[in-house]
Order: C-alpha cells, then sequence, then structure tokens
C-alpha cells in the first residue's frame, strides 16, 4: 500500500494580501478530488463559457506567452521535432486564413490523414478555429477504409501526405491537398491571428472509433464544450498537471492519442509529445529519456513492447506517473513498468462514447493502486456493475459495467465486478465471455495467465466449439522464441496454477502475430470469426 498524504494546494499571489483561489489543478490527493470537483470548478480551468468555446484557442493561443513548447514528436526515423505553442498558434491562424479562402465554412468537414508532424497539427487546429470540424483519419487505412470515411463524412479537403496522396484521390468527392513543408509555406502571406467565434455546442471534431478497415466504425460527434468533460480524465485518470512533461505514444487519430494525449495536456498548458511513424519500442525508450519525460500515458501493448524489447533498462527515466488504456494490462508486465519506472501503472477506463468514467488517480498519494483494478469512478460519474436484471451486483459478482448518465443507466457492453472496498474489475467485452460446461470464464484472465509463462509475448483467447463442453478455451500465442517439445502443456499447466482448473486452455495455436485493431487492441472478434469459418469448413 502506498503511503497517504493529502496534498496542500499552492496559492498563487494576485497582489495585496489576496490569494488567488485554488482551482483543481492545484490539488493532487484523492480526498481533494471527491472533496472539490464541481462543475463549476472545472470550468474555472477555461477562458471560455458554455455559450462561446473554441478548442484551439483553449488548448493553443490562449499559451503562446513565454516560448514553451507544445509539442515534441519523436520519429520513427530518429528526428525530434519541436513545436512551440506561439508556432502552432500562428500556423494554425494562416491555416484558418486559408481554409476560409478555400471557401470553407463552419460545418464544414475537414479530413486530417498525417503522421503527428507540424503540418498534422496546423491543420487540426486551424480547422476548429475556422469553425470547421476537424476529421482525424489513420494513415494506415487502405483504400477501401479511405473510401467509406471520404463517403460518409464528405469532408471538403482532404489534408495528407505524398504517399497517401493517391488514395485519397481515389475515394472521390473532395480536394485532396498534401500537408507538407512547401504547403506550410505557402500560408505565409496570410494574418498570423484569426479571432475565432464558435458555440460551445458547435461540432469540433468527427472521430472514427477503431476498427477494420472493411467495415465501417461509428463515427462520434464531439463539439467544442468536450474539451471541458474531457478534463475530468485528464485531472484524475493521466493525472496532468502543470509543470509535467506528458508523453502519449498513441496515434492521434484515436480517441487515447487525440483527446487524452494531446488536447488534454494542451488544454492546461503542459507540453506533450508523441510517436510518429512506425512504432518501435526501443525509440520510444531513448524519447522517454531525452525528452525527460514524466507522465506517461500508452496502450497496453505499447507496455508490453516495451519490456518484451530487452532494451528497457538501457535508459534513464524521470517518470513520476504512468497511466494506460485500451485493454488490460497484464500483471507481469504491470509488476515490470513498476519496477522499471518506480511507480504503478494505473488503468484508466472508458469508451470514446462514453469518455472515461474510472480511473487510478496517477500521483495521488493517497490513493492505493490494486493490481488489476480498474480503480474507482471520476469525480460527478456513478458507475455500477449490474446482473441483466439491472440489480446491482455483490463484490465478486460478474456483470455488465454500467454508467448512470441523465437520469438512466448506459451500458458499455463491458463486464466487471467489484471488490469490498469498491474497486472495479475488468471482466471483458460482454462478446468475449467463453461459456464452458456451465462455467463462465473471462477471456482477459486467461489471456494474464498464459502471459505469466516466460515464453509467451502475446496471447488471446477465444471460445471453439466442443460437442461435450459447448466451448472449450482456445489459446492464440505468439511466443518470444521458438516453440518447444512440451512447450503447449508447460502454458496449460500455468494457467491451471493460476486459474480454476477448469479454465485453461484445452487448445493451442501458436501464431506469429495476432490480429489488432488500428488502435492496437487484439481482435478476438476476428479470431473468433476465423474460427467459425474452420469450424463450418469442417462440418
Amino acid at each position: 500500500m502506498r503511503r497517504m498524504t493529502k496534498a496542500i494546494p499552492v496559492l498563487e499571489e494576485t497582489g495585496g494580501d489576496t490569494p488567488a483561489m485554488p482551482k483543481l489543478t492545484d490539488y493532487t490527493s484523492y480526498a481533494d478530488a471527491t472533496a472539490q470537483y464541481s462543475n463549476a470548478a472545472l470550468w474555472d480551468l477555461f477562458d471560455g463559457t458554455r455559450e462561446r468555446l473554441n478548442i484551439a484557442h483553449e488548448c493553443v493561443d490562449r499559451h503562446v506567452n513565454g516560448g514553451n513548447v507544445a509539442v515534441r514528436v519523436a520519429h520513427a526515423d530518429g528526428r525530434d521535432e519541436i513545436v512551440t505553442f506561439a508556432e502552432l498558434s500562428r500556423l494554425s491562424s494562416q491555416f484558418a486564413h486559408d481554409l476560409k479562402g478555400r471557401g470553407v465554412v463552419p460545418g464544414d468537414r475537414i479530413a486530417v490523414m498525417l503522421e503527428p508532424s507540424l503540418p498534422f497539427y496546423v491543420a487540426m487546429f486551424g480547422a476548429m478555429k475556422a469553425g470547421a470540424v476537424a476529421v482525424p483519419m489513420f494513415t494506415l487505412f487502405g483504400p477501401d477504409g479511405i473510401r467509406l470515411r471520404v463517403q460518409d463524412c464528405g469532408p471538403k479537403i482532404v489534408f495528407t501526405n505524398a504517399e497517401k496522396e493517391a488514395d485519397a484521390r481515389a475515394a472521390g468527392g473532395a480536394e485532396v491537398i498534401v500537408a507538407d513543408d512547401a504547403f506550410l509555406a505557402t500560408l505565409s502571406g496570410h494574418p498570423e491571428t484569426f479571432k475565432v467565434d464558435t458555440a460551445g455546442d458547435d461540432l469540433a471534431v468527427l472521430q472514427y472509433t477503431s476498427g477494420t478497415t472493411r467495415a465501417l466504425p461509428a463515427a462520434v460527434e464531439h463539439t467544442h464544450r468536450s474539451i471541458v468533460t474531457l478534463m475530468v480524465a485528464a485531472l484524475y485518470a493521466t493525472g496532468v498537471r502543470p509543470g509535467d512533461r506528458f508523453f502519449c505514444p498513441s496515434s492521434p487519430a484515436w480517441g487515447h492519442g487525440l483527446w487524452h494525449g494531446t488536447l488534454a495536456p494542451l488544454a492546461l498548458g503542459v507540453s506533450t509529445g508523441t510517436f510518429s511513424g512506425k512504432f518501435d519500442p526501443v525509440r520510444l525508450l531513448k524519447a522517454l529519456q531525452d525528452f525527460e519525460i514524466t507522465n506517461l500515458s500508452a496502450a497496453a501493448t505499447h507496455y508490453r513492447m516495451m519490456r518484451n524489447s530487452g532494451a528497457a533498462e538501457d535508459f534513464t527515466y524521470s517518470i513520476r506517473k504512468l497511466s494506460f488504456t485500451g485493454e488490460p494490462i497484464d500483471s507481469e508486465t504491470g509488476a515490470y513498468v513498476e519496477r522499471l519506472f518506480g511507480t504503478p501503472v494505473c488503468s484508466m477506463y472508458g469508451t470514446t462514447e462514453i469518455g472515461v468514467i474510472l480511473a487510478n488517480y496517477p500521483g495521488a498519494t493517497d490513493f492505493e493502486v490494486r493490481e488489476g483494478s480498474l480503480g474507482k469512478a471520476v469525480p460527478g460519474v456513478e458507475v455500477q456493475v449490474q446482473d441483466p436484471e439491472g440489480n446491482v451486483c455483490a463484490p465478486g459478482q460478474i456483470g455488465e459495467l454500467m454508467v448512470r448518465r441523465r437520469g438512466e443507466w448506459f451500458p458499455t457492453k463491458d463486464l466487471g465486478k467489484t471488490d469490498e472496498d469498491g474497486y472495479f474489475y475488468h471482466g471483458g467485452r460482454a462478446d468475449d465471455v467463453i461459456i464452458s460446461a456451465g462455467w463462465t470464464i473471462g477471456a482477459v484472465e486467461v489471456e494474464d495467465a498464459i502471459l505469466k509463462h516466460p515464453a509467451v509475448a502475446e496471447a488471446a483467447a477465444i471460445g471453439a466449439p466442443d460437442p461435450v463442453r459447448g466451448q472449450v478455451v482456445k489459446a492464440y500465442i505468439v511466443l518470444k522464441g521458438d516453440e518447444t517439445e512440451g512447450l503447449a502443456e508447460e502454458i496449460q499447466e500455468t494457467v491451471r496454477q493460476n486459474l480454476a482448473r477448469h479454465e485453461y486452455p484445452r487448445q493451442i495455436a501458436f501464431v506469429d502475430d495476432l490480429p489488432k485493431t488500428p488502435a492496437g487492441k487484439v481482435n478476438r472478434k476476428a479470431l473468433r470469426d476465423a474460427q467459425a469459418k474452420q469450424t463450418e469448413s469442417m462440418a
């Protein structure tokens, strides 16, 4: 258990004998999070009002004084790119003027299919300044994925790189502009400031959730006011505070990389960092060292790749706060990361549609981070685990995680449970449950047990049909090295020793890699679909 202390807010002098009123960013303890939080206090962190608000102003323009760094980009090729608030403010204003000159009006969609870089941030914030709706698009989408999204959102312009230009043009329906350094140079003739004029409930971002490139996932609409509700996650799920050096390697095409990794820290004037290009865990580790990062928020996959790289101990770190999202982190990786960085890695749980609802409060010395736990509800949010009849589940009983919104309970489509102290635990997606001989088995728990074996790099568990049991656990496993005789039996025994004996994988398939969604999560649905086809062909 971590030592429990209460944070005392530091009051800034405002002149005379009257100290400034403390803000939510002045508090770091869990006790103060629950006692001091209010909607009014949340709005005190911003310049805008419920009626008039603009994300680009809140994240960029109001932080230009002092030459502070806004974004640090670690490129896969070894380059470091540093962008200041002042540079980003100037260029995004010129970009907004350029859009106006091209006939863009408020509400028009502007697609941005670029890797993290100065052009990406200029385009995203410039579009929002102009009152347009920014649509980030993943650069690894193929022609089908691009076409589906372009047809769905109908952008007036697609800004992309030279590599994706042909695919963007083939999608049809929009002007395509290659946004590179040469394009940025053409903006120099425009004014360096732009007067924003958007309502709080105007659309600012249209973001597609992760999924396959062949099927179109849902597009989630975010207003400018979303930046305010986002700050709950920033304060309590990633623990962002002024003075941090933040880093999030997730692509800003997805919710974690854009909202939690980019917009949230910038809205507080905190410099953020990210990764650009094909992910390399060793390059990430070097960036954490060179940028002297103090607060890291990454996907569980990133932490596993850092652990498996074998190079993590070659660097020195300044990390004080860690968080992860996307999927549960296995206990072996969690313990390794805590030893490496000297602080526990804290889960943050939510979805693109509902936001973050559970957190482990990084930086709060009075909050115990329990192994495997999603933490507790963030301030202002009510969460329950309910059975199919809508009753609250007893501690230890598996049910569906539900969040209360506008007086009604909203399903997350995830399973979970609580312990006696009110901590929440993930039980997997509702459709990831395996029913074997009447037993309910969670894929996440099986995968965690498999990953305890030292030969295993990655694992995914699904239910495979069985004539006697209905289903049995089937595990797809990526090894760190070559398969050896008896290894499958060793892995099965590892699971038996850590879980109930009926939960071990009766079928094991060693594979070179696991299918993943574009956001990097293991795609169990793809495995289930492949298993169904295999079963059908054998019928």
